[in-house]
């Protein structure tokens, strides 16, 4: 009886499959991106807001899985159109921007996802506390941008469970769902 061992090819992507990939690094352009967010109030709504102050820096690799990005978001800049909502998020009970003013996120992979699109695997910490995050991103692609410089367009999605990160919000949390829909929106200049 003979045995043998087939091991599973490495996934790839090809910078040809996806029209005028560039490899190199982009610089997330905050007046042209949107870093969005949702949470379910009292089971029977959403509740939405944003982060205003955000920077991140995407490397494309020649091959597309080996590609990387980091992202670092200001706490403080929570906005949900209702500043007393917003001084409460802040807060201790939640975000704790005080003691934490920034969020960030790392990514640690990139892989084929459904369709065109791709995954992106990191690490998301807030509030200290470090968790593993997956985004669904799709490429929207490259164009020029202001003064001819080169632009790529990127969206992503995940959901992340807020008490994993200690954000318990007090008294009031029990009104919140503890599922947080993240939606990204990412525009970047070559640098």
């Amino acid at each position: 009886m003979s045995t043998s061992s087939s091991t599973s090819p490495e996934p790839t992507a090809s910078a040809a499959d996806l029209p005028g990939y560039a490899p190199g690094t982009w610089a997330i352009d905050p007046i042209h991106s949107e870093i969005a967010f949702s949470v379910r109030h009292l089971g029977i709504a959403n509740v939405r807001g944003r982060f205003d102050e955000f920077a991140g820096e995407i490397v494309l690799a020649e091959n597309p899985l080996e590609s990387s990005v980091n992202a670092t978001i200001k706490i403080a800049s929570v906005s949900t159109a209702h500043e007393q909502r917003d001084a409460h998020i802040r807060s201790e009970e939640f975000l704790h921007a005080e003691e934490f003013p920034e969020m960030t996120f790392r990514s640690t992979g990139i892989r084929p996802g459904g369709g065109d699109g791709f995954l992106a695997d990191g690490e998301l910490t807030v509030r200290g506390v470090t968790q593993p995050v997956t985004l669904d991103l799709e490429l929207n692609g490259f164009s020029k941008g202001y003064e001819g410089r080169a632009a790529a367009g990127f969206s992503a999605t995940t959901q992340i469970s807020r008490k994993a990160f200690g954000v318990h919000g007090g008294p009031g949390g029990a009104a919140l769902g503890d599922t947080i829909k993240i939606t990204l929106e990412v525009e970047a200049s070559r640098v």
